[in-house]
């Protein structure tokens, strides 16, 4: 059997359709975790908890410790909204529902239900971020209209890169028991400590170093750039080259392990 570019439009087409009902019969179940609960970071963190920090000179140029986590918070929402679809779905399509052998019935291949699924995770990511952003507009965090877009931009880079390879790391696994110490050491020690709420040279060399290599503090780094208005181009041209092979290795690794789990 020849071997189908999951990027075939056909192909795309099918899978746009399946994706498209699912999300009109279930976007209820993700307002709060997608646009909710961001809101509420934005007002614990960035409003309440900002009127006790007033020393700004630390926060590497923004006016307010809000315009400081507004890019952080924007970015860790692209990584968990990335992590949640690209784990429990996953694993539904696979062992659960089984609807990716259901799909793998019909001309698709698992590359193409790959593909599609991640296409769908973009989609989820944009949405969410996208609202994320233009609430935190009217708060001043963006030092101009170019910034805003570009803090938007990157946050999509960062939510493909992590969906991509936590979604081959969701097709390899057996059980969804994985998916907890995933979110327990993985992501939620990433948002922590990868700079979204306090500068990583506060957590001394070593942990510095550490915070340096997670692709989470390329992201908030790069968009708070972009918010600020307060550019490294070398730096930058780094996180970029940074989260755009982080994508490439993902995608390459969802593709692979769907097909080991499904075919082989």
């Amino acid at each position: 059997m020849p071997v189908r570019d999951p990027s075939d439009s056909p192909s795309l087409r099918r899978q746009y359709d399946y994706w498209r009902i699912v999300y009109l019969r279930t976007w209820k179940g993700s307002v709060v975790s997608s646009f909710l609960q961001p809101l509420l970071y934005v007002a614990a963190m960035g409003l309440l908890l900002g009127d006790y920090i007033d020393d700004t000179d630390s926060l590497g140029g923004a006016t307010s410790y809000l315009a400081f986590i507004a890019p952080g918070l924007l970015v860790g929402q692209a990584m968990q909204v990335a992590a949640v679809e690209a784990t429990y779905p996953v694993m539904s399509g696979l062992k659960w529902q089984k609807t990716y052998y259901a799909a793998q019935a019909s001309p698709l291949g698992a590359g193409e239900i790959a593909a599609g699924h991640l296409m769908f995770i973009g989609f989820r990511v944009s949405t969410s971020c996208l609202v994320f952003a233009i609430v935190l507009a009217p708060f001043g965090v963006y030092a101009s209209v170019f910034g805003a877009i570009v803090a938007f931009v990157v946050s999509l880079m960062v939510g493909l890169a992590f969906a991509t390879v936590i979604y081959g790391f969701a097709a390899g696994v057996a059980s969804e028991q994985w998916f907890a110490l995933l979110f327990r050491l993985g992501i939620l020690p990433m948002f922590l400590f990868s700079g979204a709420f306090f500068p990583i040279a506060n957590l001394g060399d070593g942990l510095e170093f550490v915070a340096r290599l997670t692709p989470l503090w390329h992201g908030v780094d790069l968009a708070r750039m972009a918010s600020l208005g307060a550019w490294e181009l070398s730096t930058a041209l780094i996180h970029v080259v940074y989260l755009t092979a982080m994508t490439g290795f993902g995608y390459w690794w969802a593709r692979h392990r769907l097909t080991a789990r499904m075919v082989l």
